[in-house]
């Protein structure tokens, strides 16, 4: 797991080790009733600095991207074999064997790439993104824009990550999507992984980056835009103030404007508008796909056949999908269920936390606070429970606030206790001192383990909550371990509130296979950039 790390700073006056899901049957059987059997599978197989031109419509593809998966289950839901044709027009693209790089683990959750692609090579995409095409040729591609569509394992919960277009990242060894060969890594701009690897490439970066691991893709261009746009019948936006914009060639009044695909481009591209920033400018996009979204997925739409099936037709060629996404129509219907709640209360669409590159002010970098993110996506593994019997012993509910923590580092890497001790106070852990603990075989623990008083009877409840909180989760065992050079542990930063009085020390060992501290208290920096479905329910807003 350490290849999805970040290395720790030691710490030698706190440790002494120093220098001296698959997919369920309840959604199957939904699917088969829902829908008659399928048809036989005869398929073939930049950042916060100003731009214009096509930069902005780049982005949007991607947000309109969800809107073309959420739409799948339309067909699925109502009358496949009428939409057939428009399923057999998505164009697949594999991508398995141009992944070189080792792959974090699945966690059960479900995470799709969205990409807007600017291709010149398609039909009638080679009159958009002509600033870039100045830099490309002509049946070249590039991208401003990745976007990860994070679904949680329960599919009770969607998220929507932006990677800043001008990111500054390592980008891991790669193969040229043409020629196949080897690139090395190399430090450069997130997008140009896309530029030169393809979206195998893309998915390897963001995988290396962030440990999370990515099970689909979904790349949509300029003209797909549109034509999705114009089969909805159009979009309808709120301006506080009229629009008159030569750059996107947007002329709106203020108040309500019902926009067709191509001033939609002009839009989601606008940028003389507001304070003119970046970042106003990304917020507007995610309000304009929440409104796709939630028109994609109406009864309005559902329930007229004619528009329908425009609407399936023109998604089905605008996008391309990785096949095992293409051909497996329930996990379409998944994503589309799970999509539809980007209108209702339970969305966050993220950008990740960023500052100025100091070597490039018109570069950025991300800060640390877009660890903590990674984080709390790549640890949403909860599972839900069965509820108790009547006749258990009532479970004592315990915060984190309330729970003592003594951290000791049964490994052989330096100030791995103050690591972990800091994590567990950032998550609201009450840590009172770190250590050591020497296996008896005097090697490295392989394990972590969580120890309690055999003597407490409410310490098994207070174990429980640390166990939950640790990946991978331990299971509490009773009895203590001895410790060697214990100390008394000062947090880096002041503790969110007063350690608890009483209660139970709880022993924490940090054994060789130690992943993280589940981050469930978000910094502030990742809440800013956070926009909540209650957030967009009116645009003038």
């Amino acid at each position: 797991m350490s290849d999805y790390r970040s290395v720790p700073v030691a710490d030698p006056a706190q440790d002494r080790r120093t220098a001296p899901t698959q997919p369920g049957s309840r959604m199957a059987r939904r699917a088969a009733a829902a829908a008659p059997p399928p048809p036989p599978d005869d398929r073939p197989p930049r950042g916060h600095r100003g731009g214009g031109g096509g930069q902005g419509k780049m982005r949007a593809l991607a947000w309109i991207s969800i809107g073309v998966t959420s739409v799948m289950v339309a067909g699925s839901l109502t009358a496949y074999t009428v939409y057939r044709d428009a399923f057999g027009n998505i164009t697949q693209k594999p991508v398995k064997e141009d992944i070189i790089n080792p792959r974090p683990p699945d966690t059960g959750a479900l995470n799709v790439l969205l990409v807007g692609s600017d291709t010149r090579a398609g039909d009638g995409n080679a009159k958009y993104g002509q600033q870039l095409a100045r830099t490309a040729d002509a049946g070249g591609k590039r991208t401003d824009t990745i976007i990860l569509m994070h679904i949680s394992p329960n599919r009770d919960k969607a998220q929507l990550i932006s990677f800043p277009r001008d990111s500054m990242v390592q980008i891991p060894r790669c193969k040229n999507e043409t020629t196949k060969q080897e690139m090395p890594p190399r430090r450069d701009m997130i997008n140009s992984a896309y530029n030169a690897g393809g979206i195998a490439c893309t998915m390897s970066t963001i995988e290396t980056l962030t440990g999370i691991r990515i099970n689909h893709f979904v790349e949509v261009d300029f003209s797909g835009f549109k034509k999705i746009v114009d089969a909805l019948g159009g979009i309808e936006i709120c301006l506080k103030s009229g629009v008159n914009d030569k750059a996107s060639k947007l002329v709106l009044p203020p108040g309500k404007s019902l926009l067709n695909g191509e001033k939609a481009l002009g839009y989601v591209r606008l940028r003389k508008y507001g304070d003119g920033s970046d970042i106003q400018r990304i917020k507007r996009q995610q309000i304009f796909i929440s409104k796709v979204i939630a028109k994609a997925t109406s009864n309005d739409l559902l329930t007229d056949p004619g528009q329908l099936r425009e609407f399936v037709a023109a998604a089905g060629s605008s996008v391309t999908m990785d096949p095992e996404l293409a051909n497996d129509t329930e996990r379409l219907i998944e994503i589309a269920l799970s999509a539809k709640q980007l209108t209702a209360g339970g969305v966050k669409l993220t950008t990740v936390p960023w500052g100025p590159d100091p070597a490039d002010e018109n570069r950025v970098v991300w800060t640390a606070d877009a660890a903590k993110l990674f984080t709390a996506v790549r640890t949403d593994t909860e599972v839900a429970l069965p509820a108790p019997s009547a006749s258990a012993k009532p479970k004592v509910t315990v915060k984190p606030q309330q729970v003592k923590v003594q951290v000791l580092n049964g490994t052989k890497t330096v100030g791995k206790a103050r690591e972990v001790a800091d994590q567990l106070t950032e998550q609201g852990f009450n840590v009172v001192s770190v250590g050591n603990y020497e296996a008896a075989d005097g090697q490295s623990l392989a394990k972590s383990e969580i120890h309690y008083a055999r003597s407490i009877d409410t310490a098994p409840d207070y174990a429980d909550t640390l166990a939950g909180a640790v990946l991978p989760k331990p299971a509490p065992a009773a009895g203590k371990v001895p410790t060697t050079n214990a100390q008394a542990y000062v947090p880096a930063t002041a503790a969110a509130g007063a350690a608890p009085k009483s209660g139970p020390v709880i022993q924490f060992v940090v054994g060789e296979d130690f992943e993280s501290v589940k981050v469930t208290e978000l910094p502030d920096s990742v809440k800013q950039g956070t926009i909540t479905a209650s957030q967009q329910t009116n645009v003038c807003t």
